[in-house]
């Protein structure tokens, strides 16, 4: 079954193609789309059975199919290289993509593009496929860049609503800013070793850097800026709160399974390297706390559902970043995959309400949705039990306690950020759970799900339920099935074998958050009114510490001073001055040319005897 690695990107890659070129109907469209990725999906979990079965040798497989570039000194392969991380990221991707597909058939059913967001949703699943099994870093820079223009492309997918296509441009150009720091890194690591093929490149590296050299942490510092863009960490973070702009399924695709996850891919992968950075190690971690704690601040007073979850991704990939700085490379991989599940489940969640709500986002235009959207209400609650990591029930809780563990090893004061940001998840996923669900409704309920509603979120939340019991702590069994699966590519981080605090601590913190949550919702502290209330500390949070102005102020208006200063610039008034000689010098001589012959024969002459005047007498 290996040899059919090739077919997983291809699938979806085949599938865009036909939706982009034919542009078939609805339900022609639907069935590509969703049955490419759904084949995908099959293929790809036939290729994990087997490799659990009968493991390659080395526990790797690589399916060469062409030579990309062949130039003196450098070569580029385009290679499938499959071992424990790109399987695990592989299967999640497929699976979970299939699940948003088979949503996205009956959410943007009537939608005009219906062809066309099925064709970004195929291409976009085949890029980060093309990614993850890159076996050369320029081939997965190919796929970075193709997640890139596909979230652009579907951010603005309702591109009428010019505020839909500001936030589109915005995602793209800040995700492209750090691209440009990922491609230096990559031709720094070209130039130094002639190849930019993953594993040679990395035991070269081993072999000829010293650990901290200035090499090492250059290389991993610019591969890094990268990272923090694609995946929305501080401070390039500002793009994703409005990439909701675009519909719900595209963002549960964005934020669970693909394009904010690349950047965790991306250090897991080349972790050999961030290894000799111990410098960059240690801004990862503190720059994935400073993270975790601003989304989950800015997530307390959102009035847009998907906005709240929006930061909430900002926040749990802080969780994600904050155990590769700690070195702790499965904790890092066992929250993107309870991650991954939960957080679709939340999105798409909220897609089955807004839906039933003529698309409204607004929370505090909900409220008693308990009883009357049962099937959105159960999903929700389970996603937000798994985020807010409730014990034993929810698969965030056994991927947290892993993260929190390994940070405890790091620093004390870094696992403290880590145990208040669990309070203020808890705090802010379970304020949207009261307010959308309980108390009296402000809206009208219309319409009715269908089964490519309902089994997406069932499934979902029956893994949000019970895929943390892959790796448990050592109180409940110190079962391992997940490191040991991925200990042959990362080792054995050793994220086990922390003082008892770390568990009661995490285990305390959800409770303390949904108690806050709770007692702030009785006393009506939340309410609408209330979230929009003045006052300096309450802007700062409703604007996540006031990034965008703080850019806008140091970044976009100087550049647009600069654009307006040299509208008039000396290189264009000397294109111009030439422009307006050639024009004089054409009204001037075209007016030797008005057909009379005597004039042409005497300048004739004239001409003639000037040149036999210079070369006689000169």
């Amino acid at each position: 079954m290996v040899s059919l690695l090739w077919l997983v990107p291809t699938l979806p890659l085949l599938g865009a193609a036909l939706l982009g070129l034919l542009a078939p109907g609805p339900r022609v469209s639907a069935v590509i789309g969703a049955g490419s990725v759904g084949a995908s999906a099959i293929i790809a979990s036939a290729i994990g059975i087997s490799w659990l079965n009968h493991v390659p040798p080395g526990h790797v497989f690589v399916q060469n199919l062409w030579c990309w570039i062949s130039l003196p000194g450098f070569s580029a392969k385009i290679s499938l290289y499959l071992d424990p991380i790109s399987l695990l990221m592989m299967l999640v991707i497929t699976i979970v993509g299939f699940f948003i597909h088979l949503f996205s058939t009956e959410y943007m059913a009537g939608e005009d593009g219906y062809s066309r967001y099925f064709a970004y949703l195929n291409l976009f699943v085949a890029s980060m496929l093309l990614l993850v099994l890159a076996d050369d870093l320029l081939v997965m820079f190919v796929g970075w860049e193709g997640v890139g223009v596909c979230s652009y492309l579907l951010v603005g997918f309702w591109f009428q609503e010019s505020a839909n296509g500001y936030a589109a441009q915005k995602s793209f150009v800040v995700t492209r800013i750090a691209d440009i720091a990922m491609l230096a890194g990559l031709l720094l690591l070209a130039v130094k070793f002639g190849t930019l093929s993953i594993q040679p490149l990395l035991a070269y590296a081993a072999a000829a850097w010293p650990h901290g050299g200035v090499w090492p942490e250059t290389a991993a510092a610019l591969l890094l800026i990268g990272g923090l863009g694609k995946s929305a960490q501080a401070p390039l973070h500002t793009w994703l709160p409005d990439a909701m702009a675009g519909p719900t399924p595209v963002s549960a695709l964005i934020h669970a399974a693909t394009m904010v996850t690349a950047g965790v891919y991306l250090v897991v992968r080349t972790h050999v390297l961030f290894l000799l950075a111990p410098v960059v190690m240690e801004a990862i971690a503190i720059g994935a706390a400073a993270t975790l704690l601003i989304a989950a601040f800015a997530g307390l007073v959102q009035t847009d559902i998907k906005r709240v979850l929006a930061y909430s991704t900002m926040s749990q990939i802080g969780y994600m970043f904050l155990a590769l700085g700690a070195g702790a490379w499965s904790a890092a991989l066992f929250h993107f995959l309870t991650h991954a599940v939960f957080k679709a489940l939340l999105f798409l969640s909220a897609g089955a309400i807004t839906m039933r709500l003529h698309h409204e986002q607004n929370i505090f235009a909900m409220g008693g949705l308990r009883t009357k959207l049962p099937v959105a209400f159960w999903g929700f609650l389970i996603g937000s039990a798994s985020l807010a990591a409730l014990p034993l029930i929810s698969a965030g809780f056994f991927s947290k306690e892993m993260v929190l563990g390994a940070a405890w090893n790091l620093s004390p004061a870094l696992w403290a950020a880590g145990i208040l940001g669990a309070v203020l998840t808890a705090i802010y996923i379970f304020r949207a759970v009261f307010v959308v669900f309980l108390g009296p409704a402000h809206s009208e309920i219309s319409g009715a799900y269908g089964v490519r509603i309902v089994l997406p979120l069932a499934v979902l939340a029956a893994a949000a339920l019970t895929i943390g019991w892959l790796e448990t702590p050592w109180f409940l069994g110190g079962h391992a099935m997940l490191s040991e699966m991925l200990a042959p590519a990362v080792g054995d981080s050793g994220e086990r074998g922390v003082s008892a605090i770390v568990p009661l601590a995490g285990i305390a913190a959800p409770f303390l958050g949904i108690a806050i949550a709770y007692l702030l919702y009785r006393r009506g502290y939340w309410h609408a009114q209330a979230a929009r209330a003045p006052g300096f500390l309450a802007g700062a949070l409703r604007s996540a510490f006031g990034f965008d102005a703080l850019y806008d102020l140091l970044l976009v208006q100087p550049f647009l001073a600069c654009v307006r200063a040299l509208r008039h610039d000396p290189v264009d008034m000397f294109a111009v001055a030439l422009e307006k000689l050639a024009l004089t010098l054409h009204r001037r001589l075209r007016g030797s040319q008005n057909g009379r012959i005597r004039r042409y024969a005497a300048w004739l002459m004239a001409g003639s005897v000037a040149t036999i005047a210079i070369l006689v007498f000169g």
